[in-house]
């Protein structure tokens, strides 16, 4: 069987790359060795951004259909919660909602997409050459052999695509483990997210669907538990009855795990024909709830520039861009878990108590908390600008949700994330200057919505745009100021810089 693109691994990450490819038309197909949507809880939240980058594709009122808007999310369980609903967007809330809940909604628009989806398929073997890849794997009908022009290994950290690939995984190994559970709680009198702190060890519970309610617990007792020991029901009473006093009546466990703290980022995100996404290229201390947004992100990153690619109109650069954009971003990451993990596992003394006491109060200052918020939801990225852009300081930033409306009657106080529902990029003109149209026509570009409106709302850092170019993912290419002198010049280069292979220019 052959494919443009296959992917390996089913998770989040995988389908929602394999919806965005299928976007684009490409020919792709994902390898799962599961059979069927993992049946437990995982990971819990949506981000904002995340929320953001979904709501361009439309998916976010399936979303909010199954999970539970909070306007606060958490750095280290300190006492002072980080307050998202002061983030200038629609989505200023962490979306509380199992990751099989997320999962089933990006499979069901994948498999609406045309993705070819292969489950209980194992991979056996990748190799690669100049022209392609070859992956043999093992499936319900027996042997497959496929081949594509690339190959995503969205495989987790044991990753057999990373391991094929021969790119080292670079890090260390957990020094902690924590445990968690799914559980019922018959003795607590009301169902709210609450933490605790103290000599005996750090534990949170939240409650879930279904009457049960998760449980995370850092039991310096058992902090040296190898990851693989199985956890019991009896461990996590022990661990809630040192900690809270009580058990809270804990019985009936859906789900029982113990994970660690091992940090870990793959040297390169692409060797040849294949790349990593996700947890393949990266892991850590499951801290704040970054890890599977984070892999969205690079999900949504790595799609269009894929797509360009395969259908010829990538400039050459582009396709490396999807490590030196996100390799950074990630390595962020991993050191703010890293800082969470200290803060929450390395010691339960008075002294780490009146630590953590000094950071929960300097939380309470606005701009302190403003600020790892926006690290937190990834609102803080900006991507550096491409080779020979004209500066902008709009230049590598998140669109936000301008409210736009058009001459023509097209748009009424829209949302500007709805021109992004089919994966191009869009073109904003605000500076009603007729000759746009022959521009963008003269370019060849054929990957563009030309969209010419104004703002309905006043928006920070944007009176003064003539016209902005905006990447299928909602980052802006390129903005160019009312006060160029000529302006239609760079546009026209910057369109044919981002959106044209230079053999065709």
């Amino acid at each position: 069987m052959n494919y443009e693109v296959i992917i390996v691994g089913g998770g989040p990450v995988g389908m929602l790359l394999a919806a965005e490819l299928a976007l684009a038309e490409v020919n792709v197909c994902v390898l799962e060795r599961l059979k069927e949507t993992t049946p437990y809880s995982r990971a819990l939240t949506l981000h904002p951004r995340s929320l953001e980058i979904l709501d361009m594709r439309g998916l976010k009122p399936k979303l909010l259909e199954t999970g539970k808007p909070i306007s606060t999310g958490h750095f280290a369980a300190l006492d002072t919660r980080l307050n998202f609903s002061k983030l200038d967007s629609s989505s200023n809330y962490t979306l509380f909602i199992p990751q099989h809940d997320t999962e089933k909604v990006l499979e069901d628009w994948a498999r609406e997409l045309g993705v070819g989806i292969h489950r209980e398929t194992e991979v056996k073997s990748i190799s690669q050459d100049e022209h392609g890849v070859e992956v043999t794997a093992v499936g319900p009908e027996g042997k497959l052999v496929l081949t594509a022009d690339y190959l995503v290994g969205a495989d987790g950290a044991g990753s057999i695509v990373r391991k094929h690939a021969g790119i080292p995984f670079v890090g260390t190994s957990e020094t902690i483990t924590a445990i968690l559970g799914d559980v019922v709680l018959t003795e607590l009198s009301e169902p709210s997210i609450f933490s605790q702190f103290n000599e005996q060890g750090q534990i949170m519970v939240v409650p879930l669907k279904n009457g049960l309610h998760r449980i995370v617990a850092i039991d310096p007792e058992r902090v040296h538990v190898p990851k693989s020991e199985p956890v019991t029901l009896e461990e996590l009473r022990s661990a809630m009855v040192r900690m809270l006093g009580s058990d809270l009546g804990i019985s009936a466990p859906y789900w029982l795990s113990r994970y660690g703290n091992a940090t870990r980022q793959a040297e390169r995100y692409r060797e040849g024909r294949i790349f990593l996404a996700g947890d393949a290229a990266h892991i850590h201390f499951p801290a704040g709830g970054q890890g599977l947004n984070v892999g969205l992100q690079e999900a949504m990153n790595l799609g269009w520039k894929l797509a360009a690619e395969l259908k010829g109109r990538a400039p050459e650069w582009l396709l490396n861009s999807y490590q030196s954009e996100r390799f950074p971003i990630n390595t962020a990451l991993l050191r703010n878990t890293e800082v969470q993990t200290f803060l929450m596992g390395s010691a339960f003394t008075s002294e780490m108590i009146n630590v953590r006491c000094m950071l929960s109060d300097l939380l309470l200052v606005p701009e302190a908390n403003y600020k790892l918020a926006s690290h937190i939801s990834a609102f803080n990225i900006q991507y550096a600008s491409a080779e020979d852009d004209l500066p902008h300081e709009l230049n590598g930033r998140r669109l936000p949700e301008l409210k736009l409306s058009s001459a023509d009657g097209a748009l009424r106080n829209t949302n500007a994330y709805e021109l992004f529902r089919t994966g191009s990029y869009v073109l904003l003109h605000f500076a009603e200057d007729d000759r746009i149209r022959d521009v963008v026509e003269a370019t060849g570009a054929k990957c563009i919505r030309l969209v010419c409106a104004s703002l309905e709302l006043e928006a920070p850092d944007w009176s003064d745009v003539h016209t902005v170019l905006v990447r299928p993912d909602g980052y802006v290419a390129w903005a160019v100021s009312r006060s160029e002198s000529n302006p239609m010049n760079v546009i026209a280069t910057g369109i044919s810089r981002w959106c044209i292979h230079p053999s065709i220019r």
